[in-house]
């Protein structure tokens, strides 16, 4: 059953990522818009461009893992396909890890070129180890947001209208370009609720020239919104099929 499940998972995944992942609105709005974004701050505010790079792998994890994850479920069962995965020997919260890990996949390429890029670009020396480490939960945590907001409702455009808020929310309070410190104590209490605060704050650290051990508890935090995200998400799907 394990076995079933496993490969279940991987060509879930697999399948969600040509079909649904690997298309020009998908990349175009997993890696140019936050570039662009970053670009605009930058040009309103002209300031050393490496300050803004943890940020725009950060907005480029966010968008990418996010591209089509809140619509994914919902538009397949429309469709009645996915109803045609549950012949197959495999489990619900099989299925909803597969769609997951088909979003994470997508968020890993996207941030792939990004951050070597931007490595090269200004002769950044980060934590390989510690950036795995940020990046590899910050991409779990965004693809089970996703999919959690598409379980929460029926219709497609609801998905990605409800997910539209929460990112641009986090966009301006989480630290993307402007420091959490910086801002009025009600806004810090809020910015520490939300996850891209950890993965801003994570790979932040990961460049900075002296290794932070902070940088393990950020990791530890996003695991736990996964976890907070992925729960309930399962919970949802299960009554999807009711």
């Amino acid at each position: 059953m394990l076995r079933d499940n496993l490969r279940g998972i991987y060509y879930i995944a697999l399948k969600d990522m040509r079909i649904y992942y690997l298309k020009p609105p998908s990349i175009s709005w997993g890696i140019i818009f936050p570039i662009s974004w970053i670009f605009a701050f930058y040009l309103r505010n002209p300031r050393s461009f490496e300050e803004l790079v943890p940020g725009l792998i950060a907005m480029t994890i966010l968008f990418s893992t996010t591209a089509a994850e809140a619509v994914v479920i919902n538009f397949e069962l429309r469709l009645g396909t996915l109803e045609r995965l549950l012949l197959a020997p495999i489990s619900l919260p099989s299925v909803l890890f597969g769609k997951i890990l088909g979003g994470a996949f997508f968020g890993l390429l996207m941030s792939i070129p990004v951050t070597l890029i931007s490595v090269l670009a200004f002769g950044l020396h980060p934590s390989v180890f510690q950036l795995a480490i940020i990046v590899i939960p910050s991409l779990l945590v965004f693809s089970s947001l996703g999919a959690l907001l598409c379980v929460m409702v029926k219709e497609v455009f609801e998905a990605q209208t409800l997910l539209n808020m929460p990112r641009f929310i986090m966009i301006f309070l989480c630290g993307v370009v402007y420091p959490i410190e910086a801002m009025p104590k009600a806004l810090q209490f809020f910015a520490r609720l939300m996850p891209l605060t950890y993965t801003v704050d994570g790979l932040r650290r990961c460049f900075s020239s002296s290794s932070n051990a902070v940088v393990y508890l950020d990791a530890l935090v996003l695991v736990a919104f996964f976890l907070l995200f992925i729960l309930p998400a399962t919970r949802l799907f299960y009554k999807k099929f009711e």
